[in-house]
């Protein structure tokens, strides 16, 4: 867990100097080019540069050990960072939207400068993204980390705008063409949004005690249904909260057996889930084969 705090921490502090870097490069791009594309991008990378530091911040407070108030850990800080940057990024996609359709709706088309240099900006704002998104996908594949691929889909998406106020700032300098920047802006608007309420689903779903992964429900019902010792088990529940799934599971043993081999085989399997899925938080139940359910007992769920 301490290395995947690092990592998530590292990918954490990159983007939010990514973010920074990018903000100082297309305000003198803005200033030289005019051009609604590069505000467009510009808002972005603004937006980036606030949430990226809510999400460091997020993952530097998930990080923190349980404690008696919370004892489950403070992983849902991630999903409350996640869904906080969703809102920014439909706050920005419609602020842009906006100011696109205005332009396009003005009777004289507006007129773009210095064109050359924004594309300079362009060109080196899609580099360090690319790097950056490279850094954070292979974090975000070791670790689960939901903010860390939140912020790696919202820079992805960054991809897509960037090439298109390029396209614009080209066209404008080689045919005069000024409207093709409003079109590409309302274009990164519409990209914006969408990937705004996918981030925000999927942490929505987080705070709403989402169930896990199917495949990955399934992979843990494989194990467990296999496992040496093992007759049956009832009762699987998962949780998501950040980064870590939390997993409740019932096997069923002999009852004739020791406690102290009952306890072996548990431990085992515990082992055995937890190597198979290192983000999991697993407690195990067991239960003596054939145990009738006490009337009182709630019903047992299916697997």
């Amino acid at each position: 867990m301490a290395d995947q705090t690092r990592l998530n921490l590292s990918a954490g502090l990159l983007s939010v100097t990514v973010a920074f870097v990018l903000v100082v490069a297309k305000l003198w791009a803005l200033g030289s080019t005019g051009a609604l594309s590069v505000a467009a991008s510009l808002a972005d990378s603004a937006m980036d540069l606030m949430v990226s530091l809510a999400g460091l911040a997020a993952i530097a407070y998930a990080a923190k050990p349980a404690d008696e108030d919370h004892a489950f850990g403070h992983t849902s800080a991630e999903d409350l960072a996640a869904l906080g940057q969703s809102l920014f990024i439909l706050v920005s996609a419609a602020v842009i939207g906006w100011a696109a359709v205005g332009r396009l709706l003005q009777p004289v088309p507006n007129v773009l400068m210095a064109e050359g240099r924004g594309i300079i900006v362009m060109v080196f704002s899609i580099a360090l993204t690319l790097a950056l998104v490279l850094w954070q996908r292979r974090v975000a594949a070791q670790t689960g980390s939901r903010v860390v691929k939140a912020d790696s889909l919202h820079y992805m998406g960054d991809l897509v705008p960037n090439v298109g106020a390029i396209l614009a700032l080209w066209a404008s300098a080689h045919f005069g063409i000024g409207q093709i920047d409003s079109v590409v802006a309302l274009g990164a608007a519409l990209l914006l949004a969408f990937g705004a309420f996918r981030i925000g689903k999927g942490a929505w779903d987080a705070l709403m005690d989402r169930r896990a992964d199917p495949a990955m429900i399934e992979g843990i019902g494989r194990i467990a249904g296999g496992w040496p010792g093992v007759h049956g088990f009832h009762d699987l529940k998962t949780r998501t909260a950040g980064s870590r799934v939390f997993v409740n599971l019932h096997i069923e043993l002999d009852g004739a057996q020791s406690l102290h081999d009952a306890h072996a085989i548990g431990a085992a399997l515990r082992r055995a889930i937890l190597q198979a899925y290192p983000q999991a938080d697993v407690i195990i139940h067991k239960d003596p084969l054939g145990d009738a359910p006490h009337p009182d007992d709630p019903t047992k769920a299916q697997p």
